[in-house]
């Protein structure tokens, strides 16, 4: 794999981090800024809305710039924004610099995508997006637990500082080893932009990545109160436990870009079917410590294989003009269902059965993502009569 598409890791780690380390500070700073956890949980709400809204916004604002000039920039308000979250007074500031901070993510992943697609040769496109998403995994393997232990021994907001570190270094490696030379692309016109993301593969896409995500973060947001109040762990082992679940999402995101590679709708289709089965399994697991403890790690993996196929297919639907808005927007859908999922995972703590509820209530949506897959794929194979294997591979 190219140098460049490492430095493109380097960056989704930095990014990846900020979206998942308030995951194992939701007590710290729940108790800290006295507010329920449900409002706490809402700092992962409203991070993914900001993604939802930013992404596809910068993405048209930036549309005639360098890619390598539009990765800078957006790691520069990376970096101010969490040296905002470190210095916030209060609830409300917090969240305003959780959003400034998240505005990066989507336009970040959706135009990284895109470069890293162009790296390599057709039949390596899925491998690429899966190297460059790695920097997210491992925000989660090493990101989300270090983070979880810095606040638990030093205060939520040596975390935050720790990431605004993070970003300096990322701004200086994209900086040093990106390629100008490989991101000028001639302009394309925005209604043909627009009108690639309104095609009706991409929209069915954009969907199965909603539904995913929210059942992926209606329990991952709450899995600090799910391990402590539920499962009986001390606040000291949820580190250690998160390891588990960064380690899965490393091995999920390999396995999801090799199996997209050979068979995409295949990958596609069983690993949804996948992530529905583990989230309902792991409702009989949550009062058991060991068993909830190995359902953490299998849910990174079943998490995150899906997410190669899922961005492979509609960079594959969107195949020509507007991949870059197409690909921002798979990045927003994944958190606009991030924000959905950590509402309804509060929905079910603080009105709903509860803690122990989220797997299974949480495994529905993405059995309705499987059953989009699964329409999506009919029509497909409808429309040209061929393999959408075949095609795709």
């Amino acid at each position: 794999m190219p140098v460049a598409l490492y430095a493109l890791t380097a960056g989704s780690f930095g990014i990846g981090c900020a979206e998942f380390v308030i995951m194992g500070l939701l007590l710290q700073v729940a108790t800290d800024l006295h507010v329920s956890i449900a409002a706490a949980g809402m700092l992962v709400s409203g991070y993914a809305l900001g993604v939802f809204a930013g992404a596809p916004v910068l993405t048209l604002l930036t549309r005639r710039m360098p890619r390598k000039a539009v990765l800078l920039a957006l790691m520069v308000i990376y970096t101010i924004g969490n040296a905002a979250c470190a210095l916030a007074p209060d609830y409300t500031t917090l969240m305003i610099a959780r959003v400034l901070t998240s505005l990066t993510h989507g336009t970040f992943f959706g135009v990284g995508a895109v470069v890293a697609t162009g790296l390599v040769p057709a039949e390596r496109r899925a491998s690429a997006i899966s190297v460059m998403f790695s920097g997210l995994t491992l925000a989660t393997l090493l990101g989300m637990p270090a983070g979880a232990w810095l606040g638990l021994h030093l205060g939520w907001r040596a975390t935050f500082w720790a990431m605004t570190l993070i970003g300096v270094v990322s701004l200086a490696v994209i900086a040093a080893l990106v390629d100008k030379s490989r991101d000028q692309t001639a302009p394309v016109a925005l209604r043909e932009e627009l009108a690639t993301v309104v095609r009706p593969q991409v929209l069915l896409g954009l969907l199965m990545t909603v539904l995913q995500s929210v059942g992926v973060f209606a329990v991952i947001t709450y899995v600090q109160p799910l391990l402590t109040r539920v499962a009986g762990f001390s606040e000291s082992a949820v580190s250690p436990i998160l390891l588990l679940f960064g380690g899965g999402m490393i091995l999920g995101n390999i396995l999801g870009g090799r199996f997209a590679d050979r068979q995409p709708t295949s990958a596609l289709l069983g690993s949804l079917a996948t992530l529905t089965s583990v989230l309902a399994a792991m409702t009989f697991a949550v009062h058991n410590q060991p068993a909830v403890a190995i359902f953490v790690g299998i849910l990174g993996v079943a998490a995150f294989a899906t997410v190669s196929p899922l961005q492979l297919r509609v960079l594959h639907h969107a195949s020509g003009a507007g991949q870059n808005l197409a690909s921002s927007f798979n990045i927003a859908a994944f958190n606009l269902g991030n924000g959905i999922g950590a509402w309804l995972g509060g929905m079910v703590v603080d009105h709903g059965p509860g803690l122990a509820a989220l797997p299974w209530v949480a495994a529905l949506a993405p059995l309705a993502a499987l059953l989009v897959a699964w329409l999506s794929v009919r029509m497909e194979r409808g429309g040209n009569g061929v393999s959408v294997a075949a095609e795709m591979g």
